[in-house]
């Protein structure tokens, strides 16, 4: 079967390839082609195979391998972080900077999160360290320890959300069509349709999204949602998945200060349905400072402090001379008191002493501190802490299924976006009427020529920048989505791209057409019915061989600025090469391969193939040309035909479509290892405590989650008065906070 199938596709490449470097190129096509179809799909998150001598202490992040994620069911992670150290080492000066250094803390389950510090202070580096999304660099080194349910291992044993600051979406879909087909994608075990609605619905109304339910999310061009609803849209997509862990990077950034608390307020529901959230933020209202559980302070990369949030931190800086006034804002205050005052070389010296005098007194304090809430006791039944040595994820569904969900959607957002096919249309008609007027009914004659060669090109050069501008204006931001969703394993990316190309068929194939309808009787080219259907299907094929260029163009390179500089710029290289400003048989030996991956070069060959073929010029001295085939021999055309072209061009397309899927496979992001810390900067600390798994034998018929909170009562022990000193802090001095008490 193999080497049948080999032979075939040798006796395909041979046939298309013709010889030399176009063989090559099919066959190199031909292989990535084989690989985008057939290739693995992304790789799931991995699971903790249980030891065989102990199961009852191994856990899962999502319960019974025959359970569905639909059912809302949350394992409860306790995660503990001990000696997080993370610097960047500078190439100019060859220093070290850290940004993170000896940073301890603790997240529960039901139980929300804050991890908060000044701009610079580290929150979002620790967010990401705990969330194993610290982009890796061979600049960076990662060390601490991680542990999970108090047992060392990595944050991919469980299911966790990451919602980033910049939310995003496909703007034409709305907020329902988004989530079922994320639901669809990623819970493929969820059949029916009454079942896929109601696990929507479900969302929905869990997060306040009902009344904007059938809006469009909308982007820049064009008013969707409001930014809290985006952001609350994006937990609704990452809780699809019912994970553990909920990761937030400043989630208020850029809302209002009302829809900022609906936001937080969001979290704190969530955290008591049983997740644990983390979330880092900068400077929260009062409000929505009182909603936090456990707060972690930041200031340049160490730990001020790491416990119970609201009045616990405010009792504990106030042993320190450092009250709170009344009226004041904790969040404002604890900002204040753990800032560094740039405005004089005093006030740095002094705000620089008083950090750290603080660092210093919470280190020795931690063990007390860090831990004055007893870890939660949850109560779960036997089968969901005992893993099944099955698989708990379950096939995210038939490549055939992927590829139609993925069709469904890239067709909505092709359709949808009128704006931009308006755009696109009215440039299409408007260069169309400017270049019929400037080659305004071309005649037979001598000069006709040269006027007929310059159309056919400035039609190709139209038509490959016009499909190029638009693809890498927009293809960057929804890499961005697809790298997301691709590495949760929600599909692979030959179905996306298959997709993509399908979906933009009939709406792409409908400016080329515009365009030739207008120019063509305008500029009175060879006027058959024939002629002008094969010079629309040139330009077409050319303008979606020159979107698949712009996708490579937009993998390759990091953002849509970038991608703008490039993309144009690679194509002015095609342009000369294209065949009417530099003959192929002048170009130079080192640069003939150019021609030959132009897809100007192949558009323009094909063009003046269908127009110059079978005319007749007038002519008056023997040297004139007489016939179309005299002017394509002066193009070094003679003896080509329009099939030909089409292939070449299908090959370029096929070449651009296996580049870009190789260049997001290669361009996935890697993540910074975390690597264990010398064993003398390890603290002991105290180890968790276990769950209780006694009820198990008891009685095994209890629902999971139930959250048992044991409340604490522990105070927070004061250092002697003969160790404390107090610090000045500018304008909440120790006599003033008193007076204000």
């Amino acid at each position: 079967m193999v080497a049948f199938g080999g032979k075939r596709v040798g006796q395909a490449v041979a046939g298309l390839g013709g010889n030399g470097l176009g063989r090559v190129l099919v066959a190199v096509a031909a292989a990535l082609l084989v690989r985008l179809f057939s290739g693995p799909g992304p790789a799931l998150l991995p699971e903790i195979e249980p030891d065989d001598h102990d199961d009852k202490d191994d856990f899962s992040g999502d319960g019974d391998a025959g359970e569905s994620p639909s059912a809302g069911k949350v394992f409860p992670v306790t995660i503990r972080w001990r000696n997080i150290t993370c610097s960047l080492s500078e190439k100019s000066s060859k220093s070290v900077r850290f940004l993170l250094k000896d940073v301890s803390g603790e997240a529960k389950p039901g139980r929300l999160l804050a991890i908060m510090g000044p701009s610079g202070s580290g929150k979002t580096t620790l967010l990401n360290v705990l969330a194993g999304q610290l982009m890796a660099s061979p600049r960076v080194h990662l060390s601490g320890l991680l542990e999970i349910n108090g047992k060392p291992c990595s944050n991919k044993a469980y299911r966790f959300a990451y919602v980033r600051q910049e939310d995003l979406f496909f703007s034409q879909l709305t907020v329902r069509e988004t989530l079922s087909l994320a639901a669809e994608l990623q819970l493929p075990e969820i059949s029916s349709v009454e079942e896929k609605d109601e696990y929507v619905n479900n969302l929905l109304f869990k997060l306040g999204l009902v009344s904007c339910a059938d809006s469009r999310v909308g982007d820049a061009k064009i008013r969707g949602i409001s930014g809290g609803e985006k952001k609350r849209l994006s937990l609704a997509c990452e809780l699809i998945a019912s994970p553990s862990v909920i990761f937030a990077d400043e989630p208020t950034t850029g809302l209002d200060a009302f829809q900022a608390e609906k936001v937080m307020e969001t979290l704190r529901q969530l955290a008591q349905d049983g997740h644990t959230v983390i979330c880092s933020i900068h400077q929260p209202r009062g409000s929505v400072y009182g909603k936090f559980d456990d707060i972690v302070l930041l200031t340049e990369g160490v730990l001020v402090y790491a416990g119970p949030a609201r009045e616990e931190p405010l009792a504990y800086f106030s042993e320190f001379g450092y009250h709170c006034p009344d009226h004041v804002n904790p969040a404002e205050f604890l900002a204040d008191l753990i800032s560094i005052d740039y405005s004089s070389a005093e006030s740095v010296s002094s705000s620089q002493k008083r950090i750290d005098d603080l660092v210093e007194s919470f280190s020795q304090q931690s063990s007390t501190i860090l831990y004055a809430t007893p870890i939660t006791k949850w109560e779960i039944s036997k089968n969901s802490m005992k893993l099944s040595k099955k698989t708990t994820i379950k096939k995210k569904g038939g490549w055939w299924r992927q590829f139609w969900l993925l069709l469904k959607r890239a067709w909505m957002q092709a359709s949808r976006d009128g704006p931009t096919n308006k755009v696109r249309a009215r440039m299409s008609i408007a260069s169309a009427i400017i270049f019929g007027s400037v080659f305004w009914r071309m005649g037979r004659s001598q000069t006709s020529i040269q006027d007929r060669m310059g159309l056919l090109q400035v039609t190709a050069i139209n038509t490959a920048m016009a499909a190029l501008t638009k693809t890498v204006g927009v293809f960057p931001k929804e890499r961005a989505i697809v790298n997301r969703e691709h590495a949760k394993g929600s599909y692979k990316l030959g179905p996306y791209l298959l997709s993509k190309l399908l979906a933009e068929i009939p709406v792409g194939a409908a400016f080329p057409l515009m365009f030739g309808a207008v120019l063509y009787p305008m500029a009175r080219l060879h006027p058959t019915l024939s002629r002008f259907g094969k010079f629309c299907g040139i330009v077409t094929v050319e303008s979606f061989t020159a979107s698949a260029m712009g996708l490579t163009v937009g993998a390759m390179v990091p953002t849509t600025e970038a991608a703008m500089a490039v993309g144009p710029s690679l194509m002015t290289v095609f342009l000369v090469f294209g065949g009417y400003y530099v003959n192929a048989d002048n170009t130079p030996i080192i640069f003939r391969w150019i021609p030959r991956v132009s897809l100007i070069r192949w558009a323009f060959q094909g063009l003046c193939i269908n127009e110059f073929s079978g005319l007749q010029f007038d002519h008056q001295n023997s040297f004139d040309i007489q016939t179309g085939e005299q002017a394509l021999e002066r193009l070094s055309f003679g003896g080509s035909h329009i099939r030909e072209t089409i292939i070449a061009q299908s090959r370029i397309l096929l070449f651009w479509y296996c580049t870009t899927y190789l260049l997001l496979e290669k361009n996935k992001p890697n993540y910074q290892l975390l690597e264990p810390p010398p064993p003398k900067q390890i603290q002991p600390e105290q180890q968790l405590e276990p769950f209780n798994t006694d009820l198990f034998e008891k009685d095994s018929s209890l629902e999971p989650p139930m959250l048992n909170q044991v409340e604490s009562n522990l105070q927070l022990e004061s250092p002697p008065n003969d160790q404390v000193q107090p610090f000045i802090l500018e304008g909440y001095g120790p006599q003033d906070g008193k007076d204000l008490l």
